[in-house]
């Protein structure tokens, strides 16, 4: 199976033109699209949600995940394998937080064997003539190691890391869901309560859990405590803001 990632939304037939590529290399193979409205070049955005997905793909699944503001540059398309999983995507941080999460060092090299890459890729459209080539020939049992020489994979997104006491936990805001639900970089776990803008708020199971009016918190779907109004949202009607800080309090 081979999962699409990307901020090329589908007004434009972005999608459809990497989904043809790897179809003509590797006609019938599954793919699915994770995600092509990641917010326009917001890599972090990016890896948070390939973080949230990838788990949940059969062993041996090969993901795409191109959000790549420095297409053309000197910025390197690579391949790599993490775990029970393929990536490839450009060497910008997108798959920082999935290397992170297997917690594994990765085999990674550069795609630049052009044999197996379109013809004369062009420099504003990796994702269809770099990327979707290297996929599907990956899906065909490819070995990383026809793509191009070994690197060493380091992290390079500057990710805010929570700050720990022995019976608290201060993280900040990281990303917005389309229901203006708040991410936070705080992992979820056993929390009594929490505090924020001053106010303690209640940690609840599950949404409709909450206070209806009034901020709470629960454990979301991307494995991090998220800051919610129930039927409502929080973004517009809090004028929550990224980087805003909040304190959990455990058990």
């Amino acid at each position: 199976m081979i999962a699409l990632l990307t901020d090329f939304g589908t007004s434009e037939g972005f999608p459809s033109a990497m989904k043809a590529v790897i179809n003509t290399i590797n006609p019938g193979v599954p793919v699915v699209d994770i995600t092509h409205e990641v917010e326009p070049f917001n890599i972090l955005e990016g890896a948070l949600l390939l973080k949230a997905h990838y788990r949940y793909f059969p062993a041996g699944s090969v993901f795409i995940a191109v959000v790549d503001p420095g297409v053309g540059s000197q910025r390197l398309p690579i391949a790599l394998r993490c775990g029970d999983y393929f990536f490839v995507a450009p060497y910008n941080g997108i798959l920082d937080l999935v290397i992170r999460d297997v917690n594994r060092p990765p085999s990674a090299v550069v795609l630049e064997n052009k044999d197996l890459q379109l013809p004369s890729p062009n420099n504003t459209f990796h994702g269809r003539d770099v990327f979707a080539p290297a996929g599907a020939y990956i899906s065909k049992g490819i070995p990383l190691e026809a793509f191009g020489r070994s690197i060493e994979y380091k992290p390079l997104l500057e990710i805010p890391q929570p700050a720990e006491g022995k019976e608290y936990i201060t993280g900040e805001i990281l990303h917005f869901d389309r229901f203006g639900n708040a991410i936070t970089n705080v992992p979820c776990g056993l929390y009594s309560y929490g505090e924020f803008r001053g106010d303690r708020i209640k940690v609840v199971p599950y949404f409709q859990a909450g206070e209806k009016g009034k901020l709470n918190l629960v454990c979301g779907s991307f494995g991090f405590v998220e800051i919610f109004t129930p039927m409502g949202n929080a973004l517009e009607e809090f004028g929550l803001k990224k980087g805003e800080k909040v304190t959990l309090f455990r058990r």
